[in-house]
């Protein structure tokens, strides 16, 4: 039994880096699209798109309408509500910050993954974790700084992002052992079409828009035909927003939420390079220290499962079927 879900533990870690690679390139495309159009016209033609792709690259393959089926419409509601409110206020927080910066203190959400799983799922962490979760959240505080001239309301922003995207992962372990990850991914791009659209809908006019904060001008802003020259970006956002929830509910699905978390910050170094690359920001000294402590212990951790080749001591999650 301990090898078998090792084995599993190790395939959700590998799915957790798919994953983060499909939503780096996701965050970077969103920053360099936030000063032109709406956050919610973005976020609705990318659902849109993915959507499509799912019906034609997944669906086939995966019992036609049959994956479709599920016993727990409530929970995936819940699930797609949560990483709605996730993808609002990280990509409003990164309209404002630094790439690097945003993601780095969105970082809070492998530490509260961790947390939650054990006053949720009912799973053991030891000292070793609870301790790198410590450093973790002090390197977040050092990017934050609080109670300084440094600090910026938007970098809270990020931080209630973190929040609801570990409830998503709860609500993923909760429900793994009766939906799967095409599932899971088709309800989550479904409730981004329907809650984009309808804030379209009441806001696409831009009539509340006009605002001269970088957050609050993405998420008013008028709907506008997109450029030409930015349809690539769009599609290219349909791919990885699709590919990314799938391979991330397919990480949670089968790894212990508290294993899987910390494959999560390979995001830090890509932010770090997308912003150097693409958007000409660079993390200065404090934050290179705090993006270091959270870095670190994440890696601590992953290198002390990975010597001991076997998860630590679990109770099973309590499933519902």
């Amino acid at each position: 039994m301990t090898a078998i879900v090792h084995r599993a533990n190790l395939t959700g870690a590998a799915y957790a880096l798919a994953a983060v690679m499909c939503f780096s390139i996701n965050d970077a495309s969103i920053k360099f699209l936030s000063d032109s159009y709406a956050l919610h016209q973005v976020t609705f033609i990318r659902s849109l798109l993915a959507l499509t792709l799912f019906c034609v690259l997944f669906m086939p393959f995966s019992g036609g309408l049959r994956v479709l089926r599920t016993r727990r419409p409530v929970v995936h509601l819940a699930r797609g509500l949560c990483i709605v409110s996730a993808n609002v206020f990280m990509f409003m927080g990164m309209a404002a910050l630094p790439i690097a910066d945003a993601v780095a203190i969105f970082f809070v959400a492998p530490l509260i993954i961790t947390v939650f799983s054990v006053i949720f799922l009912g799973e053991t962490v030891g000292a070793r974790r609870w301790g790198s979760i410590a450093v973790g959240f002090i390197g977040v505080l050092l990017i934050v700084r609080p109670g300084t001239a440094a600090f910026q309301v938007a970098s809270l922003l990020p931080v209630t992002a973190a929040v609801f995207y570990a409830t998503l992962h709860v609500l993923t372990r909760r429900i793994g052992g009766t939906e799967s990850g095409p599932t899971m991914a088709f309800y989550i791009q479904l409730t981004f079409v329907f809650v984009s659209a309808f804030v379209g809908l009441g806001l696409g006019d831009g009539r509340l828009g006009g605002s001269d904060h970088p957050s609050l001008g993405f998420l008013l802003r008028a709907w506008d035909w997109p450029a030409t020259q930015d349809y690539p970006i769009l599609i290219l956002l349909g791919f990885t927003g699709l590919f990314g929830g799938f391979f991330i509910s397919q990480a949670y699905r089968l790894s212990e939420a508290a294993f899987a978390a910390p494959f999560e910050y390979a995001a830090i170094p890509m932010a770090i390079f997308w912003g150097a690359t693409v958007f000409g920001t660079w993390p200065d000294a404090t934050a290179w220290i705090g993006i270091a402590l959270i870095v670190g212990s994440g890696l601590y951790l992953l290198w002390r499962e990975t010597m001991h080749a076997k998860p630590p001591a679990t109770k099973a999650p309590r499933y519902r079927r």
